[in-house]
């Protein structure tokens, strides 16, 4: 039983190890003939034969017989000595590559998954419309007028329609004035106002002044036009107490003199508009009566409007006006009065305004004149928005006043001397604009000629008593050449500083110096709001040096003798004034307020002998209502 189980166990281990061998003998010997059968097939192929009409059947059949033929050849044989790898010895170790077409694979980890999104999505779109502007397309630079802004209400003024205010100071001074109104009507707008106002002082015997004012006033805004009008009074007094003290008189007129002015006006125009090819109009009527204590009086007239055609960007139009006056004294009555007429055309562009015109004035009356004066402007933008080039030529007669001699020189004596002076031609150009947010500028140099300048110079005769000016004349025409220059400066809405600078180098025809009239003078001020119940101003005033004429009627009831040639004039040496005031608001109601005039307290004589006041100080306390 033992050895039945041996031999079949050889039996099995012959079979595993003859059938391989077998096997690797067959496969090599197919791989053999399919190399042989490949290099076969490189050589070239034999011209094929005539094609035949052979059916398929056949050439299938002989496909099959082919196949057959290889089926049948003996892979036992391939190797040994006698096998297909005889000339390799027969060795069974041959390497075989086998060729076939490359399918190349990709792994699952590395491939990218991105699906499209199919989904419809539309952006909203909402829809649209257009309205057109009917407006006609406007330059920003163009140099044109401004629209009146309208001003933020101010909660805490809005109920307070009316202002008194009063105090009194050192040279006994007393100060008194109110503003009345009727509120804020945008429409109709009626008030009126009163100031008093006096000083006195011991420096000079009747050392006084006065100065009362009262009028009323209304305005009317209707859809087409406006109507204003006004009526004022004022009363202004003084003495004459100058004299040098040096040489004190004997005697002197210290006569009280006072002057009463009654004056009214009204305006009728058209409301403007900013519409194309606007059609605008005015008409103005004023007047007044003026009178001294003595026997000077003076009444006038003044009749003006003008017509203004708009075309695209020219505006054209006339102005005109006529000018009535009678002026009498003790030793004369006189008819002054003048015709004016303005024809002008404006051009005006993206950087540019020019105003083209003439001034035709005639004078009747006392004197019979006829004038033709040019009336042009031109204005260039160099630096738009900030800085403006402007030029400037004009003529006019200048009527003798005696209101406007007694307004600015109140120590003047009787029977003024009356003749029109004529400024012939003045010439400025300069610049201004804004520098820098807030700070505004202009300067200019200017040439005028002027025929018959008016000038104050002195008429005293103190022998007699009499310490009053006169006025004269520069017979002839004199050339003043000089530089005017402005600043103002808004550092914010609490802080505003301002200055003006006047420079005038005069050359006269017939008379040595502009009597009385300084060549330098310079203002300036500044106002500022600590907070919302503290406010401070100041004032600053530099007068350059003055010199007044020496009287030859005088010196020669004096001495007896003519005035020498080589008499020196009195010269006014310059001075500055300092001036400062304070207010604080204690309720929304009530303020106090303090004010100093002459901080320096210097001697400042704006005429000869009749100087200013010294330091005064004066408070009070303001009521709204």
């Amino acid at each position: 039983m033992k050895l039945k189980y041996t031999y079949t166990l050889f039996t099995l281990i012959m079979v595993l190890y003859f059938v391989p061998v077998n096997a690797q003998k067959s496969t090599k010997t197919k791989k053999s003939t399919t190399k042989t059968t490949a290099k076969k097939a490189e050589k070239p192929a034999a011209k094929p034969a005539a094609k035949s009409p052979v059916k398929k059947s056949a050439d299938a059949k002989s496909v099959g017989d082919q196949a057959a033929k290889s089926a049948a050849v003996d892979t036992a044989k391939g190797g040994g000595a006698n096998g297909a790898n005889a000339a390799n010895g027969g060795s069974l170790s041959e390497e075989i590559v086998i060729t076939s077409a490359y399918k190349p694979l990709l792994a699952d980890a590395v491939k990218i998954r991105r699906n499209p999104d199919l989904e419809d999505k539309i952006p909203y779109k909402a829809p649209l419309s257009y309205a057109p502007l009917d407006k006609r397309l406007e330059q920003n630079s163009e140099i044109k007028q401004l629209d009146a802004m309208k001003m933020p209400s101010v909660i805490d003024t809005i109920p307070y329609n009316n202002i008194v205010r009063g105090g009194i100071g050192n040279l006994k001074t007393t100060f008194l004035e109110g503003y009345f109104g009727n509120g804020p009507d945008q429409a109709m707008q009626v008030g009126g106002y009163v100031r008093l106002f006096a000083q006195s002082s011991s420096s000079y015997e009747n050392q006084k002044s006065n100065h009362e004012e009262v009028g009323v006033y209304g305005k009317n805004i209707g859809e087409t036009n406006t109507l204003s009008g006004r009526i004022d009074f004022e009363n202004k007094g003084n003495y004459f107490f100058g004299y040098d003290k040096d040489n004190p008189p004997k005697t002197l007129d210290i006569a009280h003199q006072y002057f009463n002015t009654l004056s009214a006006e009204g305006e009728l125009a058209k409301n403007y508009k900013d519409v194309e090819n606007d059609f605008t109009y005015a008409l103005k009527l004023k007047g007044y009566t003026f009178g001294d204590r003595f026997t000077a009086r003076e009444n006038n007239v003044v009749l003006s409007g003008f017509l203004n055609q708009t075309i695209n960007q020219f505006y054209t139009g006339l102005g005109a006006s006529l000018d009535l006056s009678s002026q009498k004294d003790s030793l004369y009555s006189y008819n002054n009065s003048i015709v004016r007429l303005n024809p002008y055309i404006k051009f005006q562009g993206d950087a540019y305004k020019i105003d083209a015109g003439i001034n035709i004035v005639d004078e009747f009356g006392f004197a019979g004149r006829f004038s033709l004066f040019p009336a042009a402007k031109l204005e260039y933008q160099v630096i738009p928005k900030y800085v403006r080039l402007f030029v400037e030529a004009k003529g006019d007669v200048n009527k003798s006043s005696l209101r406007d001699f007694y307004g600015n020189n109140p120590y003047l004596g009787r029977d003024l001397q009356i003749k029109n002076s004529v400024d012939k031609l003045d010439l400025s150009a300069g610049l201004k604009g804004t520098i820098a947010p807030g700070l505004g500028f202009k300067a200019d140099i200017f040439h005028n000629s002027v025929k018959d300048m008016p000038l104050m110079v002195d008429n005293f005769n103190f022998t007699a008593g009499q310490n009053r000016f006169a006025v004269i004349y520069d017979n002839g025409t004199a050339t003043v050449n000089g530089f005017n220059g402005e600043l103002d400066y808004k550092v914010s809405g609490d802080v505003n500083i301002f200055g003006r600078v006047e420079y005038k180098d005069y050359k006269l025809a017939t008379e040595a110096q502009p009597w009385n009239l300084p060549k330098f003078k310079m203002t300036a001020g500044t106002a500022v709001n600590i907070n919302d119940k503290v406010k401070i101003t100041g004032t600053l005033l530099v007068r350059g040096t003055a010199f007044d004429k020496p009287n030859a009627a005088v010196y020669q009831q004096t001495f007896g003798t003519a005035l020498p040639a080589t008499t020196v004039a009195t010269q006014l040496d310059q001075f500055i004034d300092l001036s400062g005031s304070v207010e604080y608001r204690v309720t929304k109601q009530i303020s106090i307020f303090g004010r100093v005039n002459n901080i320096l307290n210097s001697t400042n004589q704006t005429w000869i002998y009749y100087p200013d006041y010294g330091f005064n100080i004066f408070g009070g306390a303001s009521v709204s209502f």
